[in-house]
């Protein structure tokens, strides 16, 4: 069975027009960052429509899923599930694009994003500023340094992706989408395509990006990265 995961940051923010770490700290959605999930939402529910079709024909079913055939009449593709983290960014992100299914979202605070502890709300200038040493730590090792009161990498690494790991187990066979943060889906990606989390920054993760990630029998195939619908 292939499972579709549709993997979505959340729109734009308040204030987003000041870099600063926002991280646990629950900033509500602007209404630019609305019109953003809402093109995402168009999107998702043409590609989802279309998917069943897509799994018929993908080059991949001879490889990993040989005992699926090729149907006369291949049914229109649904959404099984929405899910976000508890932060209303993503929740009220996931809202809109599950309103068109029928589907509410289903709450996991461990999708969450990293917290920064005491940087949290502060820009990039404001640390550098007050905190010198422990900014240059965390630049020189972003993976297993934390501000005080913060989440390192790995610490988040462990809550979400055990929270994936329970929502595929739910869901084989299901197209599903999980509204999360772009520390969170860059966490998630490089889980998926085996990159060291030392390399997490080399993704971009845009508000309102969509990335798309087919599962053939647990093996994971990347087909959209930073997919931004204009």
């Amino acid at each position: 069975m292939v499972t579709t995961l549709y993997l979505v940051r959340h729109g734009e923010t308040e204030g987003s027009g000041t870099k600063c770490y926002k991280g646990s700290i629950d900033v509500p959605l602007s209404s630019k960052g609305a019109e953003q999930i809402a093109r995402a939402s168009d999107f998702l529910l043409g590609d989802i429509r279309g998917s069943a079709g897509s799994k018929y024909l993908s080059y991949l079913k001879d490889i990993h899923c040989s005992d699926l055939q090729q149907a006369d009449a291949v049914p229109e593709g649904t959404l099984a599930a929405v899910y976000c983290s508890d932060l209303i960014r993503a929740e009220k992100s996931a809202e809109i694009i599950a309103a068109p299914h029928g589907l509410k979202p289903v709450i996991v605070p461990d999708l969450r994003e990293r917290s920064f502890g005491i940087w949290e709300g502060m820009s990039f200038t404001d640390i550098k500023a007050k905190y010198p040493d422990e900014f240059e730590a965390w630049a020189s090792n972003p993976l297993k340094y934390s501000p005080i009161g913060g989440e390192n990498t790995l610490e988040v690494k462990d809550r979400v992706i055990n929270a994936l790991d329970k929502i595929l187990a739910d869901h084989d066979g299901d197209n599903i989408v999980i509204v999360a943060h772009g520390g969170v889906n860059r966490i998630i990606l490089c889980h998926i395509m085996g990159i060291p989390l030392e390399n997490i920054f080399r993704i971009e993760q845009g508000f309102a990006a969509i990335n798309i990630i087919e599962f053939w029998e647990k093996y994971p195939v990347v087909k959209a990265l930073n997919l931004v619908p204009k």
